[in-house]
């Protein structure tokens, strides 16, 4: 009798459990298993978006031949992509995670007036809509714009730089600096083509434009990720920087030696959370640039969206979906084994 009580005791409480959590599971199904499955199936189909997915045909692997093996436009612009969406998630997510331990160490410091202002005025930018934040920064990045006028002050001589139409890249101004041209520079540089571009591609460094789309991002996303470093600061017990000052420690050595060790399991999140969300980056190419000047601020996302709704080819929009999400797999992963295991020391 007893056992038999405890059996309906356990179903009861099994069905409760499953009734808790079954509204969570419907919502991960519907929004984002079905929605992966039926991506992945429509990136081996030929389909434009308009008739219905059962009037598709299949192709095969053709998307992927094309985007990965095929020497065609295809080729080249996806690996474009992958270059501009390399070089922002590089020039983002360390700026972006130092800016932020930045700001939270200040918005923490004990003698600090008006922490609430600050910490609100830190965190703003990243509750505002990015399309407005777009707008305004491409009154800002005019030619004439207050950021142009701005440098003109302090330096009389300033040419004003054309920030949203200027696809030279970073590291080949910086070549030029030394004379190294693309028409100066060795054959094998300018001639030898990887994966759809030449090695002078590669080596271009993020355009003058996607460098300015770099600053706006930074200035947005760095106060979320500042919440997230001033929550674990915070739990970082006091009596260690007592102790530290009693042995004399001085404020740079108490940063380096026992908060930086401390918050590895935060950085790890933040720069995890970064990297993920950089390869995703849409909304400010759209807004601002919709994948110029000369391509070179066409992300991957954007990408996906170009072919699927401009060119109405949804079977290569989801290959290139699905190459996004292998790539991200495989940078965190990547990401994992170099900072996890410290993160986790």
């Amino acid at each position: 009798m007893a056992a038999t009580h405890i059996a309906g005791q356990r179903r009861q409480e099994l069905i409760a459990g499953y009734s808790f959590i079954a509204p969570a599971l419907v919502i991960l199904i519907v929004f984002l298993f079905i929605p992966m499955f039926f991506t992945l199936w429509m990136s081996f189909r030929d389909w434009g978006g308009i008739t219905p997915p059962s009037f598709s045909r299949p192709v095969g692997l053709e998307w992927y031949q094309k985007l990965l093996f095929q020497d065609n436009i295809r080729r080249s612009e996806f690996f474009l992509a992958f270059k501009n969406t390399l070089y922002y998630a590089v020039g983002v997510v360390p700026t972006q995670t130092v800016l932020a331990l930045m700001l939270a160490v200040v918005a923490n410091s004990a003698i600090l007036r008006f922490k609430g202002f600050f910490r609100t005025t830190f965190y703003f930018p990243s509750i505002t809509s990015s399309v407005a934040i777009g707008l305004i920064f491409l009154w800002i990045y005019q030619t004439g714009g207050i950021l142009n006028q701005t440098i003109k002050i302090f330096f009389p001589g300033y040419k004003p730089i054309s920030w949203m139409n200027d696809p030279s890249g970073l590291i080949h101004n910086t070549l030029g600096l030394f004379g190294i041209t693309i028409r100066t520079a060795p054959t094998w540089l300018t001639e030898t083509n990887v994966l759809g571009l030449t090695l002078w591609q590669w080596i271009s460094g993020p355009s003058v434009t996607m460098s300015a789309l770099m600053m706006l991002v930074v200035w947005t996303t760095a106060g979320t990720m500042m919440l997230v470093f001033l929550a674990a600061l915070q739990d970082i017990p006091r009596p260690l920087y007592e102790a530290a000052s009693v042995d004399g420690a001085s404020w740079w050595q108490q940063f380096w030696n026992i908060t930086v060790p401390m918050l590895r399991p935060t950085i790890f999140f933040v720069v995890t959370l970064g990297l993920i969300g950089t390869f995703q980056v849409f909304d400010q190419m759209y807004v601002m640039t919709s994948g110029g000047p000369a391509g070179t601020t066409t992300s991957l996302a954007y990408l996906i969206y170009r072919a699927g709704f401009n060119d109405s080819q949804m079977g290569m929009a989801s290959a290139i979906s699905v190459l996004l999400f292998i790539i991200i797999f495989v940078m965190t992963i990547i990401q994992r084994r170099l900072l996890g295991d410290r993160a986790q020391s």
